[in-house]
């Protein structure tokens, strides 16, 4: 709770205020019991209707403005938890923007999305309470207590124990509830990421006709949220029961030690009622404490789960006195005794003795099966993970001695995915970009063989991509995601498998219109078809995180058996087939 302070310090005027006016609040309605006293005593007992009239209205007039303080004291409360739950928002969206890809691979989705909502939600409800009622509950439990003891000592020292026990039930059920709230939270995250899965993978739950599966996988998880949020509301509703026992014992005590005392005319009838009040005031906060030990047990429990994200450093840090790559490079990159394996993973290492070297203007092709390594090799280039061993350099200078966004400036990905915004066409392209002009925008857009179909769309370049690019098939998402890169005129681009859902023809004349684009730039180009990469300057061939062979296509098919076999796979033996008539062409 300490760490929440932080962000609550802005908007501590409005937290002085609410409290303020709680106090006022607590003040007003602390006087209430007194006044009663007043009306038996010196009015009702003594027939003295001037003492009860003025009482009353005073009574009235209080109340009144117990009400008006209570509306300003929500109105600062409402605008201090909302504004704290901005900043939550803000600081918990901002720190995932910083995160490393490593750091994304340990947050899931699922459980980023429930941090950023249903924790920030529950912190903001247990700072509007704390203002409101948690903070009321205390103060008129001690100010009931001064109060009882004002009106009778040997009276309230019969009840103390009872307080005291009551408070000790109140502080084990609080200590129980709040990891149950945190499984609670953690059964939320896994509902919550499964439901992610089946509404971005809703077409592919169709198209293999798995609803009914996925209804089941979504019905257990479902199941075990809610079996979990039934045990603590089990537990919780234990409580309630307990300290109603526990304020009619009290009730009972005051009625019957208050009487024997008054009977002996050590006590009157208006203290016994004032009395019987202050010690409803002292044990309704109790009682009112326990309803709202929920919300302080989620709130703790959703705080911690936020810091869990807030705390976290990302991997990939810049060293203290991290230089700038000049504009000018000249795009040589150099891998030397690279090695690589994720954090905390207990598997083999994914890049081991990786020794490659790239000259300024050539064009790298990887190859490999899958889970070779060729992703995670290219993504160590802009420094989205960092390397375990060896080292990286571009033009000569250690990638680790690099302010990270002066190197991605120099760096253009067209990763696997071709993630799109909601937005224009026009705005995509330019995302790397955003003050490129029209002109630049249709020239990377020919370059990734886009232009055409974009003038097709109902709206041409100001057509709205709709969410996730729903609206655009596969291969018309990576030409813009192509487009999208080269727009940033990088030194050195990164393909990674960009063309594998556009068809062959369309593959090589966007290969064709890069050839004047690349000139001068060096690139590296994974590829699952071995016809992307035949006219590469130099290809790498990948196995278990090795490099297995490294050359031209004319070297690697004299040399390197695995190249061949590949070669053979894709085109050797299909062109062979072609060649020789099938058996159905052979009867017809």
């Amino acid at each position: 709770m300490q760490k929440l302070l932080r962000f609550v310090k802005p908007y501590s005027n409005y937290a002085l205020l609410s409290l303020l006016l709680l106090f006022i609040m607590v003040f007003l309605e602390l006087a209430i019991p007194r006044l009663i006293q007043r009306i038996i005593d010196q009015g009702i007992k003594q027939n003295n209707l001037t003492v009860v009239w003025q009482t009353s209205l005073l009574m009235l007039g209080i109340s009144l403005l117990s009400a008006l303080v209570a509306v300003g004291n929500n109105i600062f409360s409402v605008r201090t938890g909302e504004s704290v739950a901005r900043d939550l928002r803000d600081g918990i969206f901002v720190k995932v923007q910083q995160f490393s890809y490593g750091n994304l691979d340990r947050f899931t989705t699922g459980n980023l999305l429930v941090r950023l909502t249903s924790d920030v939600g529950a912190v903001q409800r247990l700072l509007q309470v704390s203002l409101r009622i948690g903070t009321r509950a205390p103060m008129l439990m001690i100010g009931s207590l001064i109060l009882m003891f004002n009106t009778n000592r040997q009276l309230s020292l019969t009840m103390v124990p009872l307080l005291l026990v009551t408070l000790a039930i109140i502080v084990v059920f609080s200590i129980r509830m709040e990891p149950l709230f945190r499984v609670v939270q953690q059964k939320l995250d896994r509902l919550n990421t499964v439901l992610q899965e089946n509404i971005a993978g809703a077409r592919l739950v169709k198209a293999f006709v798995r609803a009914d599966f996925e209804s089941q996988r979504f019905g257990a998880a479902n199941q075990d949220f809610t079996d979990r949020t039934v045990r603590v509301m089990q537990f919780m509703s234990a409580m309630s029961p307990i300290l109603t026992l526990f304020v009619n014992a009290g009730i009972v005590t005051v009625i019957w030690a208050g009487g024997l005392q008054s009977i002996r005319g050590e006590l009157t009838v208006g203290e016994i009622v004032a009395f019987t009040n202050y010690m409803m005031t002292t044990m309704t906060p109790l009682t009112m404490m326990t309803v709202l030990s929920n919300t302080w047990a989620n709130g703790i429990a959703s705080a911690q789960r936020i810091h869990e994200v807030l705390d976290a450093e990302p991997e990939v840090q810049e060293a203290p006195n991290a230089g700038r790559l000049p504009e000018d490079i000249r795009g040589e990159v150099v891998f030397r005794d690279v090695g690589f394996q994720y954090q905390g993973s207990s598997s083999a290492v994914v890049l081991d003795g990786i020794n490659l070297r790239a000259e300024p203007g050539q064009t790298v092709a990887i190859l490999g099966a899958t889970g070779a390594g060729k992703t995670t090799l290219v993504n160590l280039i802009p420094r989205f993970y960092d390397v375990t061993q060896g080292q990286i350099t571009i033009d000569g200078v250690d990638i680790r001695s690099l302010q990270q966004d002066s190197l991605l400036a120099h760096v253009g990905i067209v990763p696997q995915e071709s993630v799109l915004f909601s937005g224009s066409v026009r705005d995509n392209i330019r995302y790397g970009r955003p003050q490129a002009s029209d002109e630049e925008v249709t020239a990377a857009a020919r370059a990734a063989q886009a232009h055409e179909f974009i003038l097709e769309l109902p709206n041409g370049y100001d057509t709205r991509v709709e969410e996730r690019g729903v609206n655009l098939s596969g291969g018309q998402k990576q030409r813009i995601a192509i487009a999208r890169a080269l727009i940033t005129q990088p030194k050195i681009l990164i393909l990674d498998d960009s063309t594998s859902s556009v068809d062959v023809e369309t593959e090589t004349e966007i290969q064709n219109a890069l050839e004047t684009y690349l000139h001068g730039r060096t690139s590296f180009v994974v590829a699952q078809r071995i016809s992307t990469v035949l006219n590469a300057d130099k290809i790498i061939v990948l196995e278990k995180g090795h490099i297995a062979a490294q050359g031209t296509h004319a070297e690697l098919m004299r040399t390197s058996p695995i190249y061949q076999e590949i070669y053979d796979s894709q085109l050797g033996g299909g062109l062979q087939e072609a060649q020789t008539p099938t058996l159905g062409s052979v009867q017809s």
